[in-house]
């Protein structure tokens, strides 16, 4: 039987944060190994493991994967969450994309110099609620209501609950005039492998802080 995924990143959100998310949605247990200092990384580089020489990397089924969307493809159709067919997947992959492009700007919201952050909330707040939440409303509508695809839950849906609670991080009532979607994340929060990790213990991250990019920047040697 093989081992648990193995998961090398730090110990924080980042780009590894919708990895965890998709292997708890589908109830996979998972090792971490925190990187904490360039000695870590420098190891991973010699050892070949890091293709690009980047993390995240994750061991699983034998493999070392690198590159955050090669690793959530993979665990997507391993664990039945990349939908039926190659239409199914275009779909998933499409809304997939808008969370993503949605996540980049919040991602970057604690790097930000302070005399820049209240414009970067303005733009999150105005891209969600302009832009990609009412695409979601719209599709959870077509749909029936319950999933983006409909009645089964994919990867897509594990996405867009993963962003909607980033935003809503940054500004609670951002889903006031979304009911369709205020009701869909009532429901994947009940979903019990992620109700699981959305409990205090759990290997869900809270967002980034400065320990955090202190900690990024002295395993890449940044000044």
């Amino acid at each position: 039987m093989a081992g648990k995924p193995k998961l090398y990143y730090f110990n924080g959100r980042g780009r590894m944060e919708s990895i965890r998310w998709l292997l708890a949605a589908a109830g996979v247990e998972f090792d971490e190994e925190f990187l904490e200092t360039r000695e870590q990384f420098e190891n991973l580089l010699k050892d070949g493991s890091l293709l690009f020489q980047q993390v995240p990397m994750v061991e699983i089924d034998g493999m070392r994967l690198v590159q955050t969307r090669a690793i959530l493809n993979y665990v997507a159709a391993k664990h039945n969450l990349y939908g039926k067919d190659l239409k199914e997947r275009a779909l998933i992959d499409m809304y997939v994309e808008g969370t993503t492009d949605l996540m980049g700007i919040i991602r970057v919201h604690h790097k930000l110099p302070p005399e820049q952050k209240e414009k970067n909330l303005s733009l999150i707040i105005e891209r969600a609620t302009e832009r990609y939440f009412p695409v979601y409303e719209k599709v959870l509508k077509d749909n029936g209501e319950r999933f983006l695809l409909g009645s089964l839950m994919t990867w897509a849906d594990v996405q867009l609950i993963e962003t909607i609670l980033m935003a809503e991080e940054k500004e609670s009532t951002i889903l006031s005039l979304f009911p369709l979607l205020q009701a869909f994340k009532t429901r994947m929060c009940e979903v019990p492998t992620i109700k699981k990790f959305l409990q205090p213990g759990s290997q869900r991250k809270p967002p980034p802080d400065e320990k955090f990019v202190a900690t990024a920047n002295r395993v890449f040697n940044r000044k």
